[in-house]
């Protein structure tokens, strides 16, 4: 077909660089007179390009070749490469022209607003989309309780820094947790408690002495699919810890940041037990968007409400403008609920392979966590392996992993947690993955064992 032969063209010209990233490409009347075919045509083979995410449209511009598309390009094709280590969405799931026209909306909503500083809370139109959102995740809160943020790690550091109502001063928080959260606390050089958190959930016993006899702040939690085991709380934990906060006059930071993946509509945020405040909720829409956009959300109490708005102010001014008129009209089209609907059942489907995968290949001396919709899943491996030893030998057959030291304070340091991702995985490499891993388990335990049978021959 006609336009076949007009997309074939224009990709082999940015194959060899004729069209560089960037580039402008002909104009629709000029193809119609090189291809002696209607304008429809033209613009339907520059359509299949836009699909691909090779081209994009700027109106009353043209069309133009996407910055690092050949970059981008190489890099998904170096040697094979299964990448369990990067945390980001799954980029080819990502709503790029969606999302480019609530851009586009935006600039013409907001010219004249762009041209000023914003409200440091964040914009007031947004902030009603937010809080219904919210409400479909069981949170029910109005916009002005609702704050804007670049990005959920800016609420946490923020947070950390401001005098609480409770007078307290020190921290408690779940082991492992993400190493973003762990860097804020050495920032600010805040006296830490931590809790194990497993298959089972968290001891709530040891919770409450923590609470009791520690002049305990706040307690940062992630109640659902955690960074990096990948397990949630049950709603019946969350509610016993709920009640232990205001026990002892403590206060949660639930950290909900993949709360919209959540298939369970039974499954209940720790704020939805209590809205008072007791609870701060804070949420990301890094993870099940679009990194870039830098953009969270935190529900506050009044009680902080001023040194928070102080604190941003010192932080940044205010989160981006743009960006906040583009989700708002994102949230507002309904777009963002189909657009979750679809990331619900890849990440289901990714995740129970790789589970699938850990039962049938991963020897029995390694242990792994995870569930059956989470992003993360971690893997213990037997004492004395080293996690940054089975990440050396994987990086070399071209799977790549994280490990999980830097997720631990000191007093629970663990250096034989390895961190896997699935969000960069195609589901047809999981399981090739899963096995490689295991493999390389095994075959650096074999030469351990080596090593100690020559050692001993030795000593004879």
């Amino acid at each position: 077909m006609l336009y076949e032969e007009i997309v074939d063209q224009m990709m082999k010209h940015i194959e060899e660089g004729i069209l560089k990233p960037g580039n402008r490409l002909p104009s629709i009347r000029a193809l119609t007179q090189e291809f002696a075919c209607s304008k429809n045509t033209v613009m339907k083979a520059y359509g299949e390009l836009e699909k691909r995410h090779i081209i994009y449209s700027v109106p009353q511009s043209g069309y133009y070749v996407v910055e690092g598309y050949r970059r981008r390009e190489k890099l998904e094709g170096v040697h094979g490469t299964i990448d369990f280590l990067s945390a980001g969405p799954d980029r080819h799931a990502m709503p790029y022209r969606d999302f480019q026209h609530c851009i586009n909306q935006a600039i013409e909503r907001y010219k004249e607003e762009m041209f000023t500083y914003s409200d440091i809370q964040g914009l007031g139109s947004l902030r009603v989309q937010l809080a219904k959102h919210l409400q479909e995740l069981q949170v029910f809160t109005v916009p002005d309780k609702i704050y804007v943020v670049s990005g959920s790690q800016q609420a946490l550091h923020l947070l950390l820094s401001l005098p609480f109502p409770n007078e307290k001063r020190h921290i408690c928080l779940e082991q492992p947790t993400h190493a973003g959260f762990i860097e804020s606390i050495r920032q600010h050089g805040s006296e830490t408690y931590g809790i194990e958190v497993g298959s089972e959930g968290i001891d709530l016993t040891r919770l409450e002495q923590l609470f009791k006899h520690n002049d305990i702040k706040l307690f940062y939690t992630v109640s659902r699919f955690h960074n990096p085991t990948g397990y949630s709380h049950t709603n019946e934990t969350k509610r016993k810890i709920v009640e232990l906060a205001q026990q002892y006059d403590v206060y949660i930071i639930e950290d909900d940041y993949m709360g919209d993946l959540d298939s369970n509509a039974k499954a209940d945020p720790m704020f939805a037990y209590d809205p008072s405040g007791r609870v701060i909720y804070v949420k990301s829409f890094s993870k099940v968007m679009l990194p870039g956009l830098r953009l969270g959300l935190a529900v506050l109490p009044d009680a902080l409400r001023e040194d928070y708005l102080r604190a941003k102010f010192a932080a940044d001014v205010h989160t981006p403008m743009l960006t906040q008129g583009a989700l708002e009209i994102y949230l507002q089209s309904g777009m963002f609920s189909a657009h979750i609907e679809r990331m619900r059942k890849l990440y289901s489907k990714k995740a129970a392979l790789l589970q699938q995968a850990f039962r049938k290949w991963l020897p029995a001396v390694a242990t792994y966590s995870g569930s059956l919709s989470g992003f993360y899943s971690t893997i213990e491996l037997p004492l004395p392996m080293k996690a940054k030893q089975l990440q050396e030998y994987l990086k070399h057959q071209n799977v790549l992993v994280d490990h999980a030291e830097r997720m631990y304070l000191s007093d629970f340091s663990k250096d034989n947690v390895i961190r896997l991702s699935i969000s960069q995985v195609d589901e047809d490499l999981i399981e090739r993955g899963v096995q490689m891993i295991a493999k390389g388990i095994t075959e650096l335990l074999g030469r351990r064992t080596e090593v100690r049978f020559v050692s001993g021959d030795k000593k004879r």
